[in-house]
């Protein structure tokens, strides 16, 4: 049993380690996106990052030479590129720039619970007590966060809205995606994604030509960063985690990444946190791990693994003369 444990336990291994890389990558997409958002517009920066990331992944495709996708999952992934590599990046970039980054923060930070619903609705997902737990102790930790980060007077209802239809278009993309991983690898599922993102953003070509002409090259330089790492890395390490576990449980992790926020923002940019903000990331890791715990899951399903071994004993066959266990 313990042998036959191990393959699973190095597949869990490997999706968490996974998840963990994502994490970091979209953390330090925060600070990237502030450097170059001065420079480029919305549109355009979505663009370019796309287009960073659809090349870069390009390349990785034809050097391990894979192919197209299964036609079964092309409807997934193109749901999936339209509403979070597209709509996403654009409406979350023309968000932070209307509201202060706690508010933003704040509603963005509903897509995870939105993930759980969606997934429980439509993929079939468990919701196990410890995960809900987990989500409600990160979420109050990411208020905790966003509260604390919050300026006066910096918020707009457009913004607000803007970040609003980013939670739901980051959600239901992750719960498009769920379904084509059963049959698409991780590299393709992100790949296309990419590709369909970038021809959605294309409409900001002109856009993203002029701003290119006047800005400065570290936010330059930020853009392609975004593309190559946050975006061709950090989206194929996700969809390698997300293949393997379920849409609710992946995200929840992505709760770790306000802590991790304002970590690097105060290593990189210098902005000291306060004892407010450093509470609340602990919240947010805190959550994390609860809802990433198996235990609740071990429970839940001991009592399913009892009823299939009685099972299998009594339909095993059985030495002649042998009695049925009464």
């Amino acid at each position: 049993m313990n042998t036959a444990r191990r393959p699973e336990r190095r597949t869990e291994l490997l999706a968490a380690g996974a998840a963990s890389v994502t994490v970091v990558l979209w953390a330090s997409a925060f600070v990237s996106i502030r450097s170059a958002g001065t420079a480029y517009s919305p549109g355009a920066l979505a663009l370019g990052r796309l287009l960073a990331g659809a090349l870069t992944l390009g390349v990785i495709c034809l050097v391990r030479r894979e192919g197209l996708p299964p036609r079964s999952t092309w409807r997934g992934i193109a749901v999936s590129g339209v509403l979070w590599f597209g709509f996403y990046m654009v409406a979350l970039n023309w968000g932070e720039q209307e509201v202060d980054a706690g508010t933003a923060a704040l509603v963005v930070n509903i897509g995870p619970l939105l993930i759980a619903l969606l997934g429980a609705r439509f993929l079939g997902d468990r919701l196990p007590p410890r995960l809900l737990a987990g989500m409600a102790v990160s979420f109050a930790g990411a208020v905790t966060v966003g509260l604390s980060m919050s300026g006066g007077g910096g918020s707009s209802l457009l913004g607000v809205v803007l970040c609003l239809l980013a939670a739901v278009a980051y959600a239901g993309g992750v719960v498009a995606q769920k379904p084509a991983l059963g049959q698409a690898s991780a590299l393709q599922a992100t790949t296309f994604g990419c590709l369909v993102g970038a021809v959605m953003c294309l409409p900001f070509a002109g856009q993203l030509v002029g701003d290119a002409a006047d800005a400065p090259v570290s936010a330059t330089l930020n853009m392609v960063y975004l593309g190559v790492f946050p975006t061709a890395l950090a989206f194929t390490t996700w969809a390698y985690a997300l293949a393997r576990t379920t849409a609710g449980r992946m995200g929840a992790t992505t709760y770790a990444v306000p802590s991790l926020v304002v970590l690097m923002s105060w290593l990189a940019l210098g902005e000291v946190p306060g004892v407010l903000t450093l509470a609340g990331g602990a919240l947010c890791l805190a959550g994390v791990a609860v809802s990433r715990s198996r235990a609740g899951d071990v429970r839940a399903a001991a009592p399913e693994e009892t009823e299939q071994r009685a099972e299998r004993q009594e339909t095993a066959p059985r030495p002649e003369g042998a009695e049925t266990p009464k």
